[in-house]
């Protein structure tokens, strides 16, 4: 199994390259938990996708970490990868989105696959779960079976800012629908995620998606589909709107070629969406190393 790790976003919010800033006393950053947490459930490569000039930093921190302990492999995330020359936005410097992220790792990729944020702590509970789907998910000829892990929205809120979430509705531990928000935020009872002026009530026990999700090598076609569909639309800003993952598969669901098994999990998201967000990563990280969830130096 393969662990595909987004970590190309260019992290305006956050005031700096997250993906590589260091969240504990030993300099390990968010990911090398993750990878951490993917090893033990029984992952055997990482592919990290990153932009092309942030590689040397990652095989200097990350990758020499924890190459002796897993297959590593890097794949970059480029402006014109698998965007035809009559598509390119001048002036466009912000990536594509997580869609696009992933497909330009599909020649990385060979085998049933888990992929996540590089900014985002999930949980040993969360990979356990997807590696269970993972070691026996077959695609039948009509439909592509795969996995998400969803969180309970009043444990994935910071009080910096907004956040981005897939909203999610599921049936009898499938996944039903989902829905992209991209500007969450507490409302005092509840959440609550604007659209322009519009506010709607969103409760704090809705499930939500962060990003964590297992798939067949099968997708990777849907992928290339729908982001060519996203690429012919015209609305939206040029220079920023995105294709967002949970935006493709709730099309491919929507399309009826593709299920998602549904995990739900009480764990209390971790992650750096803002500067001001880090102090609380570390404080909850600390907890875990302090109960003996995880060793004072991941790679000792």
């Amino acid at each position: 199994m393969t662990l595909v790790v987004l970590a190309a976003g260019m992290g305006s919010r956050y005031g700096g390259m997250k993906q590589i800033d260091p969240i504990t006393e030993n300099g390990e950053f968010i990911i090398d938990f993750s990878v951490y947490d993917a090893i033990k459930a029984g992952f055997d490569k990482v592919v990290f996708i990153i932009k092309e000039e942030m590689l040397d930093d990652f095989k200097e921190t990350v990758g020499k970490r924890v190459s002796p302990f897993i297959k590593v492999d890097y794949a970059f995330q480029k402006m014109d990868k698998n965007v035809p020359a009559d598509k390119l936005t001048p002036g466009r410097t912000k990536p594509w989105g997580t869609t696009h992220a992933l497909l330009c790792a599909k020649d990385k990729v060979t085998d049933n696959f888990a992929v996540l944020n590089a900014d985002d702590f999930y949980g040993r509970g969360a990979f356990m779960a997807i590696a269970d789907f993972l070691k026996n998910a077959k695609d039948t000829p009509d439909n592509m079976h795969a996995a998400m892990v969803g969180y309970v929205l009043g444990n994935t809120l910071t009080e910096n800012g907004t956040v981005s979430r897939g909203v999610c509705v599921v049936e009898d531990g499938m996944l039903k629908e989902i829905v992209e928000r991209t500007k969450i935020a507490p409302d005092g009872e509840t959440a609550a995620f604007y659209e322009g002026d519009v506010k709607t009530a969103l409760p704090y026990d809705t499930m939500v998606s962060m990003n964590f999700w297992g798939f067949t090598p099968s997708i990777f076609s849907y992928l290339e589909k729908s982001f060519a569909a996203f690429l012919d639309k015209t609305e939206g800003d040029p220079l920023k709107r995105e294709c967002y993952l949970p935006m493709t598969v709730g099309e491919a669901m929507a399309d009826g070629v593709c299920d998602v098994k549904a995990y739900k999990t009480d764990a209390k998201w971790y992650g750096v969406t803002y500067g001001e967000d880090k102090a609380a990563v570390m404080k909850g990280i600390r907890s875990f190393i302090d109960m003996g969830e995880y060793p004072n130096g991941l790679w000792k």
